[in-house]
């Protein structure tokens, strides 16, 4: 009669890691793609309705920047409620409100109404990005996680070129039953995630203690990896969890954060516009778009497995997160020096990457000095102070658009802010992990 003991050693740690990646990335992977859509599908939107609604270019960037306020004011609280409910009931909570949200902005009426919503949007997705993070503290030893926030981004990559490709052909849907093709961007993007509310309600676990398809060895593997990594780290977990909001490592990490996503957002939303200046249709438009974000899928899957494979710490692990996004403020600048449309597009193809591709081991580094409710709190606080970038970027690139005419010269803003905050990331990483072990250090002593 064969045994049903879990295998020993390594093999009983390759296989909860496996088993929890295979039962867990996809799902997650798919809901933050359905997240992506609906956040960048008013790019798409903008293309048709911006004149349908008779809005300015920096009316159209107030409205889209909204978004990032909302999310601003209610990720920390959204978190905090995630560590206490469990991520079944939470996520799906998120899905149905925003998902009823970017329905309703197919109806928009005027800019008011568009402002609203746009800041609704923010309210309703608070919490799932730094969730997923949070709960992959919960899943994951450290040496994995910034492999698994690659392939969880990858996700943004892939809804970048799937809502690219979408949204064009979306547009081309204009006049069919009554409705504008911009509507239509709307109704097709929200509708997915209301109904994949009821699937992460049926099939995804709150934690390891309630996975059924984990046996009792590999939860006892996980819950004792994860505790001695704790224990040996000098992690902090405050009576009061937005008490992070005050941990000087927390606010280091938010305040050098902002640089990313205001020039991913800045990019992401504006490429579209970009390519629709080479003077292309719609549907030409959504398919070039596929391009770059191919090249950021790839990106994302092979800086943290380089970061893995080698080993990087130390200084190796800090250009990991620094060197990409040099990488990205190249590409931009180079976006609107460099002659030709091809060896412009191809610019921001590499300039895409290099942005998108800074994030994962950037992410795996709370998860080393927070745990519980507190990695919720400091989690959550780092990304929405860092996503204010998104909200500067979708006034800024705009307001330079209208005030030069080129649809290019943003790039250059772009390309300063993120090379500003390359530098700063490498000071303030290299203090951070000083910091950390100074920490633990004492705590070792003790111990001995």
């Amino acid at each position: 009669m064969p045994s049903t003991q879990a295998p020993p050693g390594a093999d009983l740690a390759a296989s909860t890691v496996r088993t929890v990646t295979l039962r867990l990335m996809p799902l997650l992977g798919l809901l933050y793609l359905i997240a992506y859509i609906d956040r960048q599908n008013v790019s798409y939107a903008k293309l048709e309705m911006v004149g349908s609604l008779g809005l300015s270019e920096t009316a159209y960037g107030l409205g889209a920047s909204l978004f990032f306020l909302g999310y601003f004011l209610f990720e920390v609280p959204a978190n905090v409620f995630l560590e206490r409910v469990g991520a079944r009931i939470w996520f799906a909570r998120i899905m149905i409100t925003w998902g009823l949200v970017t329905v309703l902005l197919g109806f928009t009426q005027n800019a008011a109404m568009f402002y609203v919503l746009r800041f609704l949007l923010g309210v309703a997705e608070a919490g799932f990005f730094p969730g997923v993070l949070f709960a992959l503290t919960l899943w994951f030893p450290q040496t994995h996680r910034a492999r698994m926030i690659g392939g969880f981004m990858i996700a943004s990559a892939i809804a970048n070129a799937v809502g690219a490709a979408v949204g064009g052909a979306l547009l081309g849907l204009d006049g069919v039953w009554g409705l504008a093709g911009w509507q239509w961007v709307f109704l097709a993007t929200g509708v997915p995630a209301i109904l994949m509310a009821f699937v992460v309600l049926a099939v995804l676990p709150d934690g390891p203690e309630t996975a059924r398809w984990l046996s009792q060895a590999q939860r006892d593997w996980l819950s004792r990896t994860l505790e001695a990594e704790s224990e040996a780290g000098g992690h902090v977990d405050h009576g009061n969890p937005f008490a992070a909001l005050l941990d000087r490592r927390v606010l280091m990490l938010a305040g050098i954060y902002v640089f990313l996503p205001l020039a991913a957002y800045g990019l992401g939303y504006w490429l579209p516009t970009v390519v629709k200046g080479f003077g292309v249709s719609n549907l030409t438009n959504g398919l070039l778009n596929i391009i770059p974000w191919t090249a950021t899928a790839v990106a994302l899957w092979w800086v943290p497995r380089h970061a893995a494979r080698t080993n990087a710490q130390g200084n190796a692990l800090t250009w990991h997160v620094v060197g990409p996004a040099l990488v990205g403020a190249t590409g931009l600048a180079l976006s609107v020096i460099l002659p030709g449309n091809a060896v412009k597009f191809a610019c921001l193809c590499v300039a895409a990457a290099g942005t998108f591709s800074a994030q994962p081991v950037f992410w795996s580094m709370p998860g080393t000095f927070l745990r519980g409710a507190t990695a919720a709190a400091g989690i959550a606080a780092i990304n929405s102070v860092g996503n204010l970038g998104g909200l500067i970027a979708q006034n800024a690139v705009p307001f330079i658009r209208d005030q030069t005419q080129s649809d290019l010269v943003p790039m250059l803003f772009l390309s300063i802010c993120l090379a500003v905050g390359a530098g700063l990331m490498f000071v303030v990483l290299t203090a951070l992990r000083r910091d950390t072990a100074q920490r633990v250090v004492p705590q070792a002593t003790r111990t001995v």
